[in-house]
């Protein structure tokens, strides 16, 4: 297949205030890109899809016109919406022009439409609707998706899986969710002799990476979630992505979208040579986000009312505009919103939480009765009952440096932290916050007569959430309870406690969500 790469690569507005209807594709539409000159012409339009054909294709062919539909509105519900212009254009070709390649919304090549522009070197193509036609089709929408999600562009993984890796994974799951089961089997089993020379030679990229990635940590879900990571943390120029990735940051962001560290099965499918391990632990400095399951959804916001066009899965967290966008959702382009029992969500009309506010703790198939259609901008997804709190006992440390236990007459009884000195440590792993926002954690410490002081980190270090003075209180088994209060994004981390200064006992520590 072709990889479009224009020269002149052009962004359009991305969130202007207009409906995302589709106006009426131009009848004829002159090609003036590479060696295309056709002048093709539409044959079939809905709000979804274009559908343009050369002179040379048969006009009794109508398969594209249901199946590219079910494709898109498919890539839009699971990936979020490409642009403010709801239609794919699709181009066909008939005894030329054999392959095909993808434009995104982002591309003055193809006047800045999302289009899909396949062809066959057979005067008699697109005649069955079956096997290879329907594959070239899906894998083209794919590299859309991989050049234009989340209001980003470009694909920093392109240099890593090159034009069909992430194809494979994206065709499988495209089947899939249209319940197209013979199609399912056909490119399973296809894929499972499928090798490639990259990164080592008899890679089998669908076998032993994406699909077990697929199978075992969220379908369709996890491959959005890599998209998210990217567009949310992965560095940037304006909507271009700034660079590519190197192998230890692919490795990292799929395991961030997965929940899990995946160096055991990136080592078994690829290797892992040297160089990629020093990689991997520079990634997760430059991007600390945490190796945890997502969230369950809590809220679904739809584009349209009645629970229409595309959607967003959004666990508990605050999503300012950026944070949407990183999920599909276009400003001011929510209509309608279900929310699981238990949770409710704060909409706002403008970025940042600020401007007019509405809270919603039960389904709406329309907030235009509320007068709220197309106006929000962020957002916070929030439980509905008590603020969380967590009770960490000191000495229940899953690694620690200096430090001895010893028993403890302070309320509760047990064992307390001791011996505590300048640069000791300890760490808790898996402690979740499951609220983006402001938390007070507490310390039941105790010192003799010179006091000290600690941080409070993530992740070893990767983030410092504050320091605290710690006071004399006379003796080491004179308790009190000191505080501060920290911001945090929702996630699973590894906690830290580290001594700027020691000479202090430690008993517990209590973290609980500010409402």
């Amino acid at each position: 297949m072709r990889r479009i790469n224009p020269a002149v690569a052009l962004a359009l507005p991305l969130f202007l205030s207009v409906p995302a209807l589709a106006q009426t594709a131009p009848a004829t539409w002159q090609e003036h890109w590479f060696e295309h000159n056709q002048l093709v012409s539409r044959v079939y339009q809905d709000n979804d899809v274009a559908v343009y054909f050369d002179s040379a294709v048969n006009r009794s062919i109508t398969w594209p016109n249901q199946y590219v539909g079910e494709v898109w509105r498919y890539t839009k519900r699971t990936y979020g919406q490409f642009s403010r212009d709801p239609q794919l254009y699709a181009i066909f070709h008939a005894g030329k022009y054999s392959g095909g390649h993808p434009s995104t919304y982002f591309d003055a090549s193809h006047d800045n439409r999302n289009v899909i522009d396949v062809g066959s070197s057979s005067t008699s193509a697109w005649t069955s609707g079956t096997g290879n036609d329907l594959d070239l089709v899906t894998h083209e929408v794919a590299h859309i998706v991989e050049g234009a999600s989340k209001g980003a562009h470009n694909s920093p993984a392109f240099g890593l899986w090159g034009d069909s890796k992430w194809a494979e994974i994206f065709v499988y799951d495209v089947y899939v969710g249209l319940g197209r089961s013979a199609d399912v089997n056909r490119w399973f089993n296809l894929m499972q002799t499928t090798t490639d020379s990259f990164p080592r030679a008899n890679t089998h990229w669908f076998r032993d990476w994406f699909y077990p990635i697929y199978k075992n940590y969220g379908g369709s879900a996890v491959l959005n979630r890599y998209f998210v990571l990217l567009a949310q943390y992965f560095p940037k120029n304006g909507n271009d992505y700034a660079r590519a990735l190197n192998w230890g940051e692919f490795v990292h962001f799929w395991s961030g979208a997965a929940g899990v560290n995946l160096k055991t099965l990136a080592t078994s499918a690829f290797g892992w040579p040297t160089e990629w391990e020093a990689q991997f632990v520079q990634a997760q400095r430059d991007f600390p986000f945490s190796y945890s399951p997502p969230g369950a959804t809590a809220v679904t916001v739809y584009q349209d009312i009645n629970y229409g066009g595309y959607a967003a899965g959004l666990p508990v967290g605050s999503y300012t505009l950026s944070a949407l966008q990183a999920r599909g959702v276009l400003n001011d382009d929510i209509t309608s919103l279900k929310v699981a029992s238990g949770y409710k969500v704060t909409l706002y009309a403008d970025d940042n939480f600020t401007g007019a506010t509405l809270t919603k703790t039960a389904d709406d198939a329309s907030l235009v009765d509320d007068s709220w259609n197309d106006r929000v901008s962020s957002l916070v997804v929030s439980t509905s009952g008590t603020p969380s709190s967590t009770l960490i006992q000191a000495e229940a440390y899953s690694a620690m440096s200096g430090v001895i236990t010893e028993a403890t007459s302070d309320s509760g009884g047990g064992s307390n932290v001791g011996a505590i000195d300048t640069g000791d440590w300890l760490a808790y792993n898996s402690i979740t916050f499951p609220v983006s926002g402001t938390y007070t954690v507490e310390y039941r410490v105790a010192s003799l007569s010179s006091g000290g002081q600690l941080s409070l980190d993530l992740n070893a270090g990767a983030i410092v959430l504050g320091m605290l003075n710690v006071p004399v209180t006379g003796g080491w088994q004179n308790w009190t309870t000191i505080s501060h209060t920290v911001n945090v994004t929702a996630g699973t981390y590894n906690v830290g406690v580290y001594a700027q200064a020691g000479g202090w006992n430690l008993n517990w520590i209590r973290i609980t969500q500010v409402p």
